[in-house]
């Protein structure tokens, strides 16, 4: 593609950082570097606790085994979600339960989420898509009345908030991915917020294997041993020097997308007039981030022939997640609380268009073809 979906931006220090991440010669995890990014995150958020992961993937799995999902937990979630959503839960043998979206937002309908509450739930998953907050109020409201614990999926709204407050600090937990098709990107990579300070130190055996070897790094035992369940969940001091980088110009990457977010937002204003299309909508109470700008065509095959259009002109806009309630292992492992008509709809409907920084010296074309899209689609 000439003009591809997602090209990861670099800020232009990520090769001397890693080289000097290479002279200090600590290349595991927990360097100076993943210190760096973890002070960062915690002040970003005001999370009790920040941890590099090796993705957005193994944060979650984190979650579950931090919330000790058992066999037949239910973990209700949208099913308009990345697979690792409900993954994380089944390999510990929970079940997720798949509720309806909105209409607006394409977030989790909250007020399907009370009907979905059983004697076996454990945990409510929220998804911020599009770097779009779900009504957390509502959502901790209702968590807090059933003595749920709440796992942000926050892989895309790093930097992005509700009312002022930034995603990921709602829940008792929250994961972030570093994704190079993420706004603050490390090709791979992912981190677990801990906002509530009762599981910091388990948090922290967890990822280091099930041992208490980050206590003995601090000189708080004089050895380490295997005290808990865990993995090795975190990630090399390369990655963390790459990542860095990133983290250094956060503020300037999310004002660059936002401005390419809002240049499409006024420019496919007419098309929406014109009922051609629908345009992403934005609660009040949302700050965005720019991650994601999707439109909603009327139908799957209007929006296979709108995707087939932009990529004959070397555009590359490309549709999301397929319904994960319909998926053969959503069917196995999960079940649908009612009919997901929005998800199924959205899930039919929606083109994610080209967002990444550079993409203003080519925005004219993309828009222009755009346009010439959706004149194809309607015979003019």
């Amino acid at each position: 593609m000439k003009i591809p979906f997602n090209k990861p931006y670099l800020t232009g220090k990520e090769l001397e950082y890693i080289s000097e991440a290479h002279a200090l010669r600590h290349l595991s995890g927990d360097g100076v570097f993943s210190k760096r990014c973890h002070r960062w995150l915690e002040e970003q958020s005001g999370c009790q606790k920040a941890l590099l992961t090796h993705s957005c993937t193994t944060a979650l799995e984190m979650a579950a085994l931090l919330i000790d999902t058992q066999p037949g937990d239910e973990v209700i979630m949208p099913a308009f979600t990345f697979v690792s959503t409900a993954n994380a839960f089944v390999l510990r043998g929970g079940i997720p339960v798949f509720v309806d979206i909105r209409e607006d937002t394409l977030n989790i309908d909250e007020t399907k989420i009370e009907e979905a509450i059983t004697d076996k739930t454990r945990a409510i998953v929220v998804v911020h898509y599009a770097g779009v907050a779900c009504e957390m109020d509502i959502i901790m409201a209702i968590a807090n009345r059933y003595n749920l614990m709440v796992v942000e999926d926050n892989a895309q709204g790093i930097m992005a908030t509700y009312k002022g407050r930034p995603l990921g600090s709602f829940g008792q937990f929250s994961a972030l991915s570093f994704h190079e098709t993420k706004n603050l990107n490390s090709g791979e990579g992912g981190a677990l917020l801990i906002n509530d300070p009762r599981f910091a130190e388990r948090a922290e055996i967890i990822r280091e294997k099930g041992t208490n070897r980050s206590r003995f790094f601090r000189g708080e035992v004089d050895k380490y041993t295997w005290v808990d369940i865990g993995s090795s969940y975190l990630p090399s001091e390369l990655t963390a020097a790459f990542l860095w980088a990133q983290f250094e110009h956060a503020e300037e990457i999310t004002h660059r997308r936002l401005a390419l977010w809002h240049t499409y937002h006024t420019a496919l204003e007419d098309l929406e007039a014109e009922e051609i299309l629908r345009r992403p909508i934005i609660s009040e109470e949302a700050g965005i981030n720019g991650h994601i700008y999707y439109v909603l065509l009327p139908s799957i095959e209007e929006r296979t022939r709108f995707i087939d259009y932009l990529k004959s002109r070397d555009i590359g806009a490309v549709f999301h997640y397929l319904p994960l309630q319909d998926s053969p292992a959503g069917r196995l492992y999960g079940r649908a609380h009612g009919a997901l008509p929005v998800t199924c709809s959205t899930s039919d409907r929606l083109v994610r268009l080209p967002m990444w920084i550079g993409l203003e010296e080519v925005m004219d074309t993309v828009i222009g073809e755009i346009y010439n899209a959706v004149s194809h689609l309607r015979g003019r």
